[in-house]
């Protein structure tokens, strides 16, 4: 009877454990944007920015007078509706992974969850640049056609720098709701908070603001609705900037950090 004898450098080679290289955050990336479009909920809030910003165009060129033909009022009646679906589908892009349970299946691939929420938050900004930019041709299609029924000047009275400004409000906007998604993790949950947030908070301020002196001089460094307004409207002055930056510490960054900690840490199930 023999034995077979294994050599000790052989058994160093079986038992070494594999490597393998990171998943590309461009593949991630990709990922995550065909996650966020491809259920049906996903695919209709998609959609729905670019139906309700036809239904605004339409709606301003049916029922605006002559004077309200221009690129501004186009610009602001498409944005209306997109202030509302945006963050939702930012939001939905973190929530989904809990409230769909394939969080668990997600963080098995790819363990690093940062990375995943990177992805994640990478591709809501493309989102929020790309439909913004769509917003913008829909606009000027909706002014070219609307002046040439009315029989008026076509009036650009919409700057590329106020543009800009707009799509950072709208971004920034975005982030919101991806916020309360860290936060909440619960898709009903969070577009309620977001709703109160955006709606009945900002309500309660200017109503606070309206009638107590010594709030409406704190507003704008405690208020983000409030500061993020300013880029609706103008070209922000450096105080402005710093009131943006302020109330987004409060109402943005530290609840992000707080968001992203509870989900780096809280167990997946």
């Amino acid at each position: 009877m023999s034995a077979t004898l294994t050599h000790p450098a052989d058994a160093t080679e079986t038992t070494a454990p594999r490597t393998h290289d990171p998943i590309p955050f461009s593949r991630l990336a990709s990922v995550e944007l065909r996650k966020m479009f491809d259920t049906r909920s996903g695919f209709w809030l998609l959609a729905s920015v670019g139906i309700l910003a036809t239904l605004a165009t339409g709606a301003v060129i049916l029922w605006g007078g002559d004077d309200a033909l221009t690129y501004d009022t186009f610009a602001a009646a498409i944005g209306i509706p997109m202030t509302v679906i945006l963050p939702v589908i930012a939001m939905l892009s973190i929530t989904s992974e809990w409230s769909q349970r394939t969080g668990l299946t997600t963080f098995t691939f790819v363990p690093s969850r940062g990375r995943v929420i990177a992805a994640k938050a990478a591709c809501t900004l493309g989102i929020g640049v790309v439909a913004m930019v769509m917003a913008a041709a829909i606009g000027a299609f909706g002014n070219v056609v609307g002046s040439s029924i009315a029989g008026v000047d076509a009036v650009w009275n919409l700057s590329l720098l106020q543009f800009t400004m707009i799509t950072v409000a709208t971004v920034l906007n975005m982030f919101i709701g991806f916020m309360l998604g860290l936060l909440v993790r619960n898709s009903p949950a969070a577009i309620v908070a977001y709703f109160v947030y955006q709606f009945v908070l900002s309500s309660l301020t200017m109503l606070l603001a309206s009638t107590q002196e010594w709030f409406a001089d704190l507003q704008p460094w405690v208020d983000f609705n409030y500061a993020q307004g300013q880029l609706f409207d103008q070209v922000p002055s450096a105080e402005q900037w710093a009131n943006l930056g302020v109330s987004g510490l409060v109402w943005l960054v530290l609840p992000l950090a707080v968001g992203l900690r509870l989900v780096l840490r809280t167990e997946v199930k």
